[in-house]
């Protein structure tokens, strides 16, 4: 009797203490984005002063609507969407295409090609080799140094074709005894099968691709309409420092600008939240997928 009571509260001080702590990890990691989303909402001149720690003390959509007065912001947002989906799709299908290649065994070259796949997770050539290579293949100031460059990836390969190498052999076995040829295979069977490896590869893509910048500086700086969203912010925020350093210090700028003003501290927290919400209205209804994909994934036989 007394062993059975000891063990219950023994489950109970353990959950007790596993709910408390996961509890405090959860809004230690929340806290800053959520302190960040009051920062864009407050006041600039108010912010300046500090103490913004959950919600905004004076409230404002000004920061928000000095950020998309710029009518290029929203041309940049759609230039960002058509990327991600583009890459995501393009990439998903391409890096699975050549990990059901290279997962089959009767595939004798399948260990050659895999080596150098693997490598290319530690050899790169550098920024200027792949400048001049971007250079010479007509790709700069063009939207398909978006594209091409990303439509393989080897850590994704690595992923899903060790997902594929859990599905029974027996299925595709009996494709082909069904008169199905490879693609069918692929596009029928195997894709279908692979989903939720596919959409954690396919978040990953889409994060990166939709967080990227650096290529957009270097390749297309040249071509206004080919812009991102997060090189436009990246401008905007580079411009707002500028100006914040040529008005000299804060103070003085705060009190000569007491209404309609903006700070690098607000325009910053405000170009975070437009950044980061895409993603974070994607992710619930990946989350299923993700855990799933990754937990599978990466388990080798």
């Amino acid at each position: 009797m007394k062993t059975g009571t000891t063990s219950k509260v023994e489950s109970i001080v353990f959950h007790t203490l596993n709910t408390s702590f996961l509890l405090l990890i959860a809004a230690a990691m929340l806290y800053p984005f959520w302190n960040t989303i009051a920062v864009s909402f407050n006041e600039a001149t108010d912010t300046l002063r500090g103490g913004i720690a959950l919600f905004p003390r004076k409230f404002t959509l000004y920061n928000y609507q000095s950020i998309f007065r710029n009518g290029t912001i929203f041309h940049a947002f759609f230039v960002s969407v058509v990327r991600t989906v583009i890459n995501m799709v393009t990439n998903v299908f391409f890096t699975a295409m050549i990990a059901y290649v290279l997962s089959r065994k009767e595939f004798f070259l399948r260990k050659p090609f895999t080596l150098i796949l693997i490598l290319s997770m530690y050899v790169n050539a550098g920024l200027i080799p792949s400048y001049f290579l971007i250079r010479n293949l007509g790709m700069l100031n063009s939207f398909w140094v978006y594209v091409i460059p990303s439509m393989v990836n080897a850590f994704n390969f690595v992923i899903i074709r060790t997902y594929m190498r859990t599905l029974p052999e027996s299925i595709i076995e009996s494709a082909r005894i069904d008169g199905c040829g490879e693609f069918v295979i692929f596009t029928q069977i195997m894709l279908p099968l692979c989903l939720p490896v596919l959409a954690t590869v396919g978040l990953f893509v889409a994060v990166g691709a939709w967080n990227s910048w650096f290529d957009t500086m270097i390749y297309n700086s040249g071509r206004v309409n080919l812009h991102t969203l997060q090189y436009k912010l990246m401008e905007y925020l580079q411009s707002s420092q500028s100006q914040s350093r040529s008005a000299g210090d804060a103070a003085s700028m705060a009190m000569s600008q007491s209404a309609g003003m903006i700070t690098p501290m607000s325009i910053r927290a405000a170009i975070t939240v437009i950044a980061a919400a895409p993603i974070l209205l994607i992710y619930p209804f990946m989350q299923r997928y993700f855990v799933v994909g990754l937990n599978v994934g990466g388990v080798k036989e």
